[in-house]
């Protein structure tokens, strides 16, 4: 499968849209729904989608019930496959490219005025270094017309980087844009030890799909994914540079710091390619930073419970806050939820453990589920100096904050009935 074959219900918008500040007018006219632009200005012949990685449009497109998507990444982090590498004139995102790069042709958009301006932020950077594949995400600033400047954050890429500029050398990479969007699951997923995140998405695609991730081997020798939208082969570099303002997954405005800067050797797509645009802190950027986190969870909370479902809400960034359901035996169960929930996400704040007859995707459910089976002095757990999330504003100068937790499940025993509405 390819990212453009699961764009069949998009909405296509034909008329002139600026990829500076009017993709994002436009998202915002239709409710952020699946849109499809196909008459960019600065980028003729190219055509941009967003709004796909929904956790409910990812189920319809993956062919999963939503709640099944956990389970799907939990088994995932469990195995791995290894992709199949084919050559370049069976792979599609090899058909076209620019003779000579100019990164300012694609139709990378510029969503806030408050941004630094034209910004990649839904594209994955493959990285090989020392034996190690590294797949993340990082946002990527449009410098000039071949290079970026990208964010990144003390993970795996970060290490790597800081090995490299030690020994005085440079990493090679691919940037991909529009693969399929098992490969964006786990590029998005986080380790506690270095992973091939390509090998996890090569399992995700047999196990979705039925057959291998195909790859295909970029002049820098990093492999990219065969039926990808954009591959782009570079490297990183000695250099740094300003990177930032941004507006983050909260919403609120990242500061400018000194990040590496990337240099980008060869452009290739897909005939009429399709760019993702992703606009941070919108609903496709909560389900990218929350979704494959929810495993994580889930996995920490069945070791001392029966847990049905997790969900990492959008009012918490996809990150901060997690509504989860169970099915509990003693009237423990809750606060045990709590204090494993919290654990498993140790960036989350706040989570609140509900029955499974409630829809934790509804906040309208969860808050009912709250104010009619939940008792503020009994039900509350508080915790104080713990560690918190550098998304976080409301954090400490020393980084540690305070978390809490609300045990909204019906007493064991009692009579659901009474715990329970009409619906019809």
């Amino acid at each position: 499968m390819a990212f453009r074959d699961h764009l069949g219900r998009a909405r296509t918008i034909t008329e002139p849209t600026s990829c500076i500040h009017e993709i994002f007018s436009a998202s915002k006219k239709y409710n952020h729904e699946l849109l499809l632009f196909e008459n960019i200005p600065e980028a003729p012949n190219h055509r941009l989608a967003l709004n796909i990685m929904t956790r409910k449009r990812l189920a319809g497109v993956l062919g999963v019930a939503a709640a099944d998507l956990v389970d799907l990444l939990g088994k995932a982090l469990e195995n791995s496959s290894q992709p199949l590498i084919v050559e370049a004139d069976h792979a599609p995102v090899m058909q076209a490219g620019q003779e000579t790069v100019d990164l300012r042709e694609l139709p990378i958009p510029w969503h806030y005025p408050e941004d630094r301006g034209r910004y990649m932020s839904a594209s994955i950077v493959i990285a090989e270094y020392d034996g190690q594949r590294n797949v993340s995400f990082h946002r990527q600033f449009l410098r000039d017309e071949n290079h970026v400047v990208a964010r990144l954050v003390p993970r795996h890429l970060r290490t790597m980087v800081d090995a490299a500029r030690a020994a005085g050398e440079t990493i090679p990479i691919a940037i991909v844009n529009a693969p399929d969007p098992v490969v964006l699951l786990a590029a998005a997923m986080s380790f506690d030890q270095p992973v091939d995140e390509l090998a996890i998405a090569a399992f995700l695609h047999q196990e979705v799909y039925g057959k291998p991730l195909e790859v295909v081997t970029l002049e820098n020798g990093v492999i990219a994914p065969a039926d990808s939208e954009y591959a782009m082969a570079g490297h990183i570099t000695l250099e740094d540079d300003d990177e930032g303002p941004y507006v983050d997954i909260t919403g609120t405005l990242d500061g400018v710091r000194q990040e590496p800067v990337f240099a980008i050797t060869s452009v290739h797509h897909r005939l009429e390619p399709i760019f993702h645009g992703l606009i941070p802190a919108e609903s496709e950027h909560r389900c990218l930073m929350g979704l494959p986190r929810a495993p994580s969870i889930k996995k920490a909370v069945s070791k001392v419970v029966n847990c049905v479902d997790v969900y990492l809400t959008d009012g918490g960034c996809g990150w901060l806050s997690a509504v989860v359901s169970i099915r509990p035996r003693t009237d423990d169960d809750g606060r045990a939820a709590i204090t494993a929930a919290l654990e498993g996400h140790r960036s989350m704040k706040q989570v609140i453990i509900v029955d499974d007859d409630i829809d934790i995707s509804d906040p309208i459910r969860v808050e009912w589920a709250m104010m009619t089976r939940w008792k503020p002095d009994k039900d509350t757990v508080i915790l104080t100096r713990q560690k918190g999330s550098s998304l976080d504003p409301s954090r400490d100068e020393d980084g540690l904050t305070s978390k809490v937790g609300f045990d909204a499940t019906i007493p064991v025993g009692a009579d659901r009935s009474e715990y329970t509405t009409v619906r019809r």
